[in-house]
């Protein structure tokens, strides 16, 4: 098997953790499918920049998190906004009931849609991946305490926002 078809081939086995991850970061299903899909055209368009060595998933995972913001910025660009604190926080007494009247499952989902994009994508490597902080560093393109200080935050937005949540 030549290198290419072996590289799709490796593509293909890890479109299961591609997806997981993309709707770590799109707020849809819709969304995220959409993100997989560019995030494989992507990939496809570029296999010959792929360097041997490296690690197949996190190369995927670097390109669906470059898209996602890529996506984000833009779609940030094209709304107007009022007011400014709109952008940098949401309002907490309506997440706090939106919060109360979901399922626990929910409510965590719906509370990690709403971190920043940063600390969604920390979150989504490190805990829902199971990257550790070394790995996640790689793949975002930034230094460790980056990524420690990131879910250090998320962690405590959460906490925040969410309460202790029952044991399952």
């Amino acid at each position: 098997m030549d290198r290419r078809n072996r590289l799709v081939q490796e593509m293909a086995e890890q479109l299961p953790r591609l997806r997981r991850f993309c709707r770590s970061l799109a707020n849809s299903p819709d969304a995220a499918d959409d993100l997989a899909q560019a995030t494989i055209e992507r990939a496809l368009r570029n296999l010959d920049s792929f360097r041997d060595g490296t690690r197949l998933d996190r190369w995927m995972i670097r390109i669906a998190h470059n898209l996602w913001l890529d996506e984000r910025r833009a779609a940030r660009n094209r709304l107007p906004h009022d007011d400014i604190a709109d952008i940098a926080e949401p309002p907490a007494g309506d997440l706090v009931a939106e919060l109360e009247a979901l399922s626990e499952g929910e409510r965590v989902r719906a509370a990690i849609d709403r971190l920043a994009d940063e600390q969604r994508s920390v979150v989504a490597l490190v805990l829902v991946e199971g990257h550790s902080y070394a790995e996640a560093a790689e793949i975002l393109d930034v230094p460790v305490g980056t990524i420690m200080s990131r879910l250090s935050r998320a962690r405590a937005r959460l906490q925040q926002w969410l309460g202790p949540l029952e044991a399952a």
